[in-house]
């Protein structure tokens, strides 16, 4: 083990891997709740991960047994690049130039920047207090902060702990993190649309909505009437690999915030590994991709994963909000319980039936001065989205 660290009498054995194919063979049984923090998912994403993303693994051990494991990336962030807003004034947008430049570097996730959701931690909570593996997590990152100094001389200058629902077990442990100088902050929730069991068929979302989401569904559907959906398959992604990355680029550009850019490969390595639990389905117009979507299947969630569409015939055809509507349409048809939509875009999600969930995330500035702004400066560059809830059903 590369360390132990002693609480309450118990002692915590951690390791770090870099690789997936050095990860031990009882990983997947910690798991095995959630793909994306599976061996296939990790090492497509290792695979196929943006340039600015290094990825790490961390093993938690007592008395040599694995009891938690930890996904970490060290992510080159410039921050001015994540929080854009076009709308800002003169005065905020030097402001922000400013501050961009003191933050910008290397931080370290304890989770995953390229999904929505706390798919970075999972623990043995039977026999082992969460306080005691935060308390180890911490020390885990501290030593993967000095190997990287050591091997890379490279600087870390923040750590992140990202996307915690209010009731997970770590958001009720505040009190540690902030022992350790960490900011709770509040952060745009994550939509999610619970599949009702009696919704054997679509028509039965569809009987559910209220007259005027009703008429919504029929006037997006008549906008598509001539666009063909695909699904498409390994050698149809590779196929149209160029054209399906320059969809997701015409979406992924116009973000607000974008903390990395999907390598071209992305789509097809995850279909390689991930087979059947990842799916893709384009649009057709004139035997032309216009649009496409890609899922995630995770046990009995659907994970919307990424998108991309051609901005010309998006209104037009309003191909956006038929996505939605297919993929719920695919959770319904493969009697899943959720359809996790992620964050952004909260009213035209609310509009087919998604609830936002509360998430939190957890940072913390090496630097004693920044740290001390850190959650006015948080405030001020991540922009808020004010939107109105939308309630479809009857």
């Amino acid at each position: 083990m590369n360390q132990s660290v002693f609480f309450n009498d118990i002692v915590i054995d951690f390791q770090i891997f870099k690789h997936v194919n050095e990860l031990p063979n009882n990983w997947n049984a910690i798991a095995y709740h959630d793909l994306f923090l599976q061996t296939t998912y990790l090492d497509a994403l290792e695979k196929a991960s943006p340039n600015n993303i290094t990825l790490y693994y961390i093993g938690f051990y007592s008395n040599s047994e694995l009891i938690g494991i930890t996904i970490v990336q060290r992510v080159e962030l410039y921050l001015n690049d994540i929080f854009r807003n076009h709308n800002d004034t003169c005065f905020k947008e030097r402001f922000k130039n400013l501050i961009s430049k003191v933050l910008k570097g290397n931080i370290l996730v304890a989770g995953n920047i390229t999904h929505t959701g706390q798919h970075g931690v999972n623990f043995n909570t039977t026999n082992y207090s969460t306080t005691d593996f935060i308390n180890a997590l911490l020390q885990a990152l501290l030593e993967l902060k000095k190997d990287i100094k050591t091997q890379y001389n490279k600087t870390i200058r923040a750590y992140l702990m990202k996307d915690y629902f209010i009731d997970d077990p770590i958001t009720s442990h505040s009190d540690v993190l902030e022992t350790f100088g960490f900011h709770k902050l509040a952060v745009q929730p994550n939509m999610i649309l619970d599949v009702k069991p009696h919704w054997n068929t679509f028509d039965d979302y569809i009987s559910e909505l209220n007259k005027k989401y009703r008429d919504r569904y029929k006037t997006a559907r008549k906008k598509a009437r001539q666009v063909l959906k695909k699904e498409l398959h390994t050698q149809d992604i590779e196929a149209h690999s160029k054209q399906l990355y320059t969809l997701y680029k015409n979406v992924s550009d116009h973000a607000k915030i974008n903390t990395f850019i999907l390598p071209e490969n992305h789509f097809l390595e995850f279909k390689l590994h991930l087979e059947k639990a990842f799916r893709v389905y384009a649009y057709y117009l004139d035997n032309q991709i216009v649009g496409f979507y890609t899922l995630i299947l995770n046990s009995d969630n659907l994970e919307t994963y990424f998108l991309g569409y051609n901005p010309k015939y998006q209104y037009q055809h309003q191909l956006y909000l038929n996505m939605l509507y297919d993929m719920l349409l695919f959770a319904i048809d493969n009697q899943l319980k959720t359809v996790v939509y992620a964050r952004t875009a909260m009213a035209i999600k609310s509009s087919v039936g998604a609830k936002p969930k509360r998430m939190i995330m957890y940072l913390k500035h090496t630097n004693w001065v920044m740290n001390t702004l850190l959650k006015a400066i948080f405030k001020l560059m991540n922009p808020k989205q004010d939107w109105e809830e939308r309630h479809p059903f009857k």
